[in-house]
This record gives C-alpha cells, structure tokens and sequence, in this order.
C-alpha cells in the first residue's frame, strides 16, 4: 500500500514498512501481556507493568498511524514521535525485562518492544541521515525528557 501513494519515497517505502510491522506486533504483544499481567495472582506488583504496556501500544498505534500518512506531514514531527515510541519502547522493555524471570508473557514482551525500538532508531537515523531540516528543538532538549 505504501508503495501506492502518489508521493512515496521508494528508497524509503521498505523501512517505513518494517517499521510500521514493528509498530503493529509491539502493540498487539503489549496488549496481550498487560491482559495477561492482569489475569497472575498477584496483580497488584504488576501495574506498573500494565500501565507500561499498555502505554507503549497506545504510542505504537500513534506513530503508525502518523507514519502512513505521507503528505505534507512535519519532518518536526515525525522526528518527535519516533523519539516518543523509542522511549515507550525502552521504559515498557524495562518494566518487562524486570518480571521476565517470573512471567514468560513479560519476556516476551520485553524482546518485543527491543525490537520495535531498534526499528524505530533506525527509520529515525534514515529520515536524519537524508538531509530533509529538522526543527531546532531535538526532543531530548525538552525538560520532560531529563528526569
């Protein structure tokens, strides 16, 4: 489909589609273990992992959903949500990575979500590399961003 699109980028159309399969899977696996989180017997020590997870697919389906529109959209921002799912990404991994011994569901999902980062570090480095103007503003500048 995104091949179609009267002003797609063919050098550009397979690392937006990788990404975009990253993006799908990552979100449906955060899904499925924050509903399995829910279904473990001691539930309480795992909301922060369900929050986590269910973060990260809701930033997943957000920057699939920018990422397939391809007209006119700000290089800003599209910059600022792949920098946005690379960190939901790293801090769902994390919490995952942190209960994976205990859950294979958290495991899973902890590769998952490395795997959906490593993505989308690369179509960011791709889009950067191009030589297309970013804003002044990297995302990592915002205070947000240094806690």
């Amino acid at each position: 489909m995104l091949r179609t699109h009267p002003r797609a980028d063919a050098q550009r159309v397979g690392h937006y589609a990788q990404v975009l399969e990253a993006l799908a899977q990552c979100a449906q696996v955060c899904r499925a273990c924050a509903d399995s989180c829910l279904a473990e017997e001691h539930v309480g020590k795992l909301r922060r992992c369900i929050r986590t997870d269910l973060d990260c697919a809701d930033v997943c389906d957000a920057t699939a959903a920018l990422l397939v529109r391809q007209t006119e959209t700000p290089n800003e921002i599209v910059h600022a949500q792949l920098h946005a799912c690379i960190l939901a990404c790293q801090v769902c991994g994390d919490e995952c990575e942190q209960h994976a011994n205990m859950h294979e569901h958290c495991r899973v999902c902890a590769e998952t979500c490395r795997h959906c980062q490593e993505r989308c570090n690369f179509l960011l480095g791709e889009i950067s590399s191009s030589g297309v103007e970013e804003g002044t503003m990297e995302p990592t500048d915002s205070p947000s961003f240094k806690r």
